[in-house]
Order: structure tokens, then C-alpha cells, then sequence
């Protein structure tokens, strides 16, 4: 219900609860002002893995490098979960705004400490120890972070419009990115390559404490939710947040439902759209890292202000259905749009991989994931890392008599893992190792990735609202928190590390894309056959 008076409209958000059009928009801005700083400090190191394969992680195997850069990337989602129960429930107990002032602060602090530590070179097998922890302390902060941003908007909005105002918060990790994206390209784009290798990498992650200083300004003059505070007053916070939300009924169903119903997928979508499309661009395609910046930027821009949209949608038609909406259609055209963005960067390696049978016949292969020291790379895996990084397809066969590994490029066989007959075998078949500039359809190219964006915005845009408003008042932070970084963290954030690993092994570039089109439609399937949709609930119990 809504009021105006001297100091302009107000929104019932409790009864003897008002909060003004601006004290909402400062919630707004203070909330995702600093959500934006924190994906930014969790997103360079994620933009930058590819690079930290050769700086922090031996050299050798380029492709073992790389997932060792993915598999620290990816512990700090893997630890997302664990940050949601701690900082979820002290959230609970203790209040919003306190709990997401903490939650900066470290990831501020393991940000900060990225920039300064010693590499591989240096100190051998301690830096990428100290990498993954302080890539730990920077995922238990971002489990805290989301939840309590989410549910401290939401707590001030009005119901009709809670999609909306919660939708500010969902832009927040793709502005995050593109932030990354835009500082990470200025720098290398004023040095000389030789200088951002040997220390210029350090300077995105110095610049965070400026970030930090920022938002906690903001956020330290914001009061916090009215709704906490009255239920705080009232004495109904819940004395024990974990217990209720994982061991009573039926709240622990709607955290497994709308873990496996929603977040999962949205998950999966996410981290595709925006990137493993960075990484194919790179990695597979071989397109410069400037260009594919820009692409990718150019298509975050265009796509974020749909966040909004289809947040507002939401507030009209429903939450789950645009969500589930967007997994499904994802699901379905992942790989062709794959395929399709390939045509467009490089039509040269498309035609090849058409034109050019490729195979490996070898009985020692390995699927490597979590790349160590204990990792042991036989003359099949560094036959198929010379392809994978290639960009090519090939098909594995059993091996040959007496012949550990047989790689066949047309009518050339090649006997051993031996890298220079495999790159003299593939230049006299004609495959060049850059995509031609001119050949490049850079409209259609962006109009894969915007699309990409569009399946993003489409599962993220309302699906904070959906989850504040799935769980009850006293136990929603850590409710809510703990399936979001599951589905996010987990299922999201493994992506790059499953994918590259799946194409490594397999032999095909788009077959690591199987993996979000599993799980996004098993998303689809639950969230329609058990979850409800939430967009008329009251909150506020």
C-alpha cells in the first residue's frame, strides 16, 4: 500500500514499517555498488586464468597448466557454500547489514594479497598453495555477499515491485565482469607485453583496495532491513537459522528443490553465456585477447539492461516461468550457437575441422581434472593437449599393435607425441593457427553472444526475488544463500575446469557444452514438475 507525504511516497513494508523512494534507492545503490566490487575481485583472477597458467603453475603441458589455473579458479566456488552457512547465519542472528560490511572486508583483504604474492618462479609449489587459499577466502566471502545483498533489497522494496528492485542486484556480477573485462584490457593495452607478465598483472588487483574504500563508505551509512529490525524486536529471529533451514520441514525440501529446480540451471546458463564464451573465443578459436574483450564486453553492455526487464516481467507475470523459460531454450540452443560463433571468428578452422579427418589411437589416456603434482601425462594426453589447444576435433580410437600412440591428420600418421611432426602434419593440411581479421563477421558474432546474454538475463533477473521470497523471514539469508552458491558455485563455477577437461578427453570442441545442456535441463524438468511460483507471497512472516 502506498502513502505520500512531506517527504514523498512511501511503501508499507510491515505494518509501522515505511521505507521512502529514497531511502530505497540508497539500498539499492549502497547494495550493489559493492556486490559490483566483489565480482570484480572474484573475476580477475578468473579473466586472467589463462594467463596465470603460465606464471603460477609449472610449465610443460599447456593444456595441464590451464586446468590447474581453472581447477584455483574453480575452489573459490567450490567454497561458496560454506561462506553461505557462515555468513548466512550470522546474518540471520545477527543482521544484513553487519554480515555484508564482513563480507567485503575479506574479500578486500584476499584480493589485495593476490596482487602482491610471488609466483611459481619464485617460490615453486607454495604459490599456487597460497593462490588457492586466498582463492578460499575470497569464495567464503562471495557466499555471504549474494544473499545478504538480495534479501536487504528485497526487505525494502514493495511487493509489486520486488522483482525489479532485486533485478539491480542481478546486474551486479555481469557489471562486475565487465569491469574486470574494461581494466584488465586498459592495462595491457598501455604495456608492453613483456611488462604486464613480468608485474603489470598486478595492478587490477591493487586497484581493489580503491573498490573497497568506495563501498564501504556507502554501505556503512545504510540502516539496516526494517524487516530484520522489527522481527529482532519482536523476539521471532530464529535461535538456530541452520537447523531450521536444512532439518525442518518442508524448508529443507525448498532449499534441495531450489537448488536442483533452479539455481543449478541458471547456474550452468550463466557461466556459459558469459564465461566459457570468453574462454571459447581465446582458447579455442584463437581470437586475440582484445578482440574477444571486446566482443564479449560490447554483448554484456547490450544484454545487462534485460536484467531489469525480465526482473519488472516478473513483478507482472511470474518468476519461475522466465527462469525455467530460459533454461530450457539454453539447453537447446547452446551447441548450435556454439557452432555458429566458430563460422563467424574463424570460418579457416571451421572449414578444417569439416574437411580435415583427425584421429589418435592410443590406450593410455587420462582424464584430468584437478591438475598436481600427482598428475601423471602420458604421450596420449600430450598428443591430444597439441589438438585441444589447436581448436580441433578428432576422434579417439583403441590403439595400434606395438604403437603406444598413432595421431592420423588426413593421409599424414604421425607415431609418438612428437609436437613438431604433429604442427608440420597440420600447416601442410592447411590449418592456420589465427583466425583471418578479414574474414571475421564481427555482427553476427556479436549477435551469438548477445544472445547468450539474453538466456543470462533470463534465469538471473528474477531469481533473487524467486528465492527471498521461497524461505520465511527468520531463516532467509542462510535458506536462500546456501542453493544459490551450490547451483552457482558448484554446478556454475566447475564449468570452465569440467568443459575443458570433457573436450580434452573427448576430442571435440563444442563437448564440454553437453555438461550445462544436462544440467539445465534437468533444472527445467524439476522447477516444473515440483516448485511453486512465490511473486504474490507475503515476506515478511
Amino acid at each position: 500500500m502506498s502513502n505520500t507525504t512531506a517527504a514523498g511516497p512511501h511503501f508499507e513494508v510491515a505494518p509501522s514499517i515505511r521505507v521512502s523512494r529514497a531511502e530505497e534507492r540508497r539500498v539499492i545503490i549502497g547494495s550493489a555498488v559493492g556486490t559490483v566490487f566483489e565480482w570484480y575481485d572474484f573475476y580477475i583472477f578468473a579473466t586472467l586464468a589463462p594467463f596465470f597458467a603460465g606464471l603460477f603453475f609449472p610449465k610443460g603441458n599447456d593444456t595441464a597448466a590451464l586446468l590447474s589455473a581453472f581447477a584455483a579458479y574453480a575452489v573459490g566456488f567450490l567454497v561458496r557454500p560454506f561462506g553461505a552457512i557462515v555468513f548466512g547465519r550470522v546474518g540471520d542472528l545477527v543482521g544484513r547489514k553487519y554480515t555484508f560490511l564482513v563480507t567485503i572486508l575479506v574479500m578486500g583483504f584476499g584480493t589485495f594479497l593476490t596482487g602482491v604474492m610471488p609466483t611459481f618462479s619464485a617460490i615453486g609449489w607454495a604459490s599456487p598453495i597460497i593462490l588457492v587459499l586466498l582463492r578460499l577466502l575470497q569464495g567464503l566471502a562471495l557466499g555471504g555477499e549474494y544473499g545478504g545483498a538480495a534479501t536487504y533489497v528485497a526487505e525494502h522494496a514493495p511487493a509489486n515491485g520486488r522483482g525489479l528492485a532485486t533485478s539491480w542486484i542481478q546486474t551486479t556480477a555481469t557489471v562486475g565482469l565487465f569491469v574486470a573485462l574494461f581494466v584488465i584490457w586498459a592495462i595491457r593495452a598501455m604495456m608492453a607485453p613483456g611488462e604486464f607478465a613480468a608485474w603489470g598483472w598486478r595492478i587490477p588487483f591493487l586497484l581493489s583496495v580503491v573498490l573497497l574504500l568506495i563501498s564501504l563508505y556507502i554501505r556503512l551509512r545504510l540502516n539496516e532491513s526494517p524487516v530484520f529490525a522489527r522481527m529482532k524486536s519482536e523476539g521471532r529471529a530464529s535461535k538456530a537459522p541452520l537447523t531450521e533451514s536444512f532439518l525442518h520441514y518442508p524448508n529443507n525440501k525448498y532449499v534441495l528443490l531450489a537448488l536442483l529446480g533452479a539455481t543449478a540451471g541458471q547456474g550452468v546458463v550463466w557461466y556459459t553465456g558469459q564465461f566459457y564464451a570468453l574462454f571459447f573465443l581465446t582458447i579455442a578459436l584463437h581470437l586475440d585477447y582484445k578482440s574477444a574483450y571486446f566482443l564479449v564486453g560490447a554483448a554484456l553492455l547490450a544484454g545487462t539492461p534485460f536484467f531489469l526487464f525480465f526482473g519488472w516481467l516478473s513483478d507482472r507475470i511470474g518468476r519461475l516461468k522466465i527462469i525455467l523459460a530460459g533454461c530450457l531454450i539454453a539447453a537447446l540452443t547452446f551447441i548450435p550457437l556454439f557452432g555458429a560463433l566458430t563460422r563467424a571468428i574463424n570460418p579457416d578452422l571451421a572449414a578444417f575441422q569439416a574437411n580435415t579427418k583427425i584421429t589418435v589411437a592410443a590406450d593410455a589416456c587420462n582424464f584430468h581434472v584437478f591438475v598436481g603434482p600427482w598428475s601423471k601425462f602420458t604421450d596420449c594426453d600430450r598428443a591430444k593437449d597439441q589438438l585441444t589447444k589447436a581448436g580441433l576435433n578428432f576422434t579417439s580410437l583403441p590403439a595400434e599393435a606395438d604403437k603406444p600412440v598413432v595421431v592420423t591428420i588426413g593421409d599424414t600418421r604421425i607415431e609418438g607425441a612428437d609436437a613438431a611432426k604433429i604442427k608440420a602434419a597440420l600447416e601442410a593440411a592447411g590449418y592456420k593457427d589465427k583466425p583471418d581479421p578479414a574474414k571475421i563477421d564481427w555482427g553476427m558474432a556479436f549477435l551469438w553472444l548477445f544472445i547468450m546474454l539474453i538466456y543470462v538475463t533470463m534465469v538471473y533477473g528474477p531469481m533473487a526475488a524467486y528465492l527471498v521470497e521461497l524461505f520465511p523471514a527468520k531463516i532467509r539469508y542462510t535458506s536462500m544463500s546456501f542453493p544459490y552458491h551450490i547451483g552457482n558455485g558448484w554446478f556454475g563455477g566447475m564449468l570452465p575446469l569440467l568443459a575443458t577437461a570433457m573436450v580434452a578427453y573427448h576430442g571435440n570442441i563444442y563437448y564440454g557444452l553437453w555438461y550445462p545442456i544436462v544440467v539445465a535441463l534437468i533444472s527445467f524438468v524439476i522447477g516444473l514438475l515440483f516448485l511453486r511460483e512465490t511473486r504474490n507471497v507475503d515476506i515478511h512472516a
